[in-house]
């Protein structure tokens, strides 16, 4: 039965019960529209900011992801800037699931470099019943992303609802989960950042994130068959999506 995280110390604590625990094969993470000309439920008109790597990696930077750790998820989480656990997976770097350091000050040079000095608005999208602690994680970002100036309204509900806003692309940020049931990159790869085409292409990319380096890498880690070459594509994906920010990873 899943545990509340309140009561994993008590639990552990009875002399009747225990709670067994260990990393999860899904990472959490945040998605940004980075198609539209203009942002949707933004005040920023005649631009979409989150086509600017400098944005994405300034709201990435606003994250303490270690308080997110302690405070929300009392120290069951795995913080990551990974977008698969490398400890779980069948390719395994840990060097790939280091973060960007949390640094408001740097993030808010960004925001001014971007031309977003006093930030802006945008709305966040959350599930509030899929993920342990999800509306409550998307809660703390919203007050991180207030130190650089970015006013967002947290839109909450349930996966049922939620899901269906963000398969519409009706939305502009939003946290979601994702597995790899086969412990292989490729099929996150594929699924979430490879341009969104037909049949497993972009099936869940609904930031619209079409980067030419990753999508061919991807069409090529489909059928090589060296082990070698296949594991150095998968590494030269997973680094253009960390250092282009192509999404934001938190936990697993």
């Amino acid at each position: 039965e899943p545990v509340p995280l309140q009561d994993v110390a008590r639990i552990n604590a009875s002399g009747k019960s225990g709670v067994l625990q260990g990393p999860e094969l899904r990472t959490i993470f945040l998605g940004m529209d980075q198609a539209r000309p203009e942002l949707l439920f933004s005040n920023v008109k005649g631009k979409n900011p989150f086509k600017d790597k400098r944005v994405r990696q300034a709201f990435y930077q606003a994250i303490d992801i270690e308080a997110i750790k302690t405070k929300i998820m009392a120290g069951f989480s795995v913080p990551t800037g990974g977008l698969t656990p490398s400890s779980l997976g069948a390719y395994n770097d840990a060097s790939l699931e280091t973060r960007l350091p949390y640094d408001v000050a740097a993030a808010r040079k960004l925001m001014a470099e971007a031309g977003y000095p006093e930030g802006f608005e945008v709305t966040l999208d959350c599930p509030n019943n899929r993920y342990v602690n999800d509306e409550e994680i998307c809660q703390a970002i919203v007050a991180m992303w207030a130190r650089i100036g970015v006013k967002t309204t947290q839109a909450a509900e349930n996966m049922a609802t939620f899901i269906q806003k963000v398969q519409n692309f009706d939305s502009s940020a939003y946290l979601l989960g994702w597995g790899v049931a086969t412990f292989d990159a490729q099929y996150s790869l594929q699924s979430l950042v490879r341009t969104r085409t037909s049949g497993a292409d972009g099936n869940f990319n609904f930031s619209k994130i079409s980067d030419a380096t990753v999508d061919r890498l991807v069409d090529a880690m489909k059928t090589e068959t060296d082990v070698a070459k296949r594991n150095a594509m998968i590494r030269e994906a997973l680094v253009k999506t960390r250092d282009e920010v192509l999404i934001i990873l938190s936990l697993i």
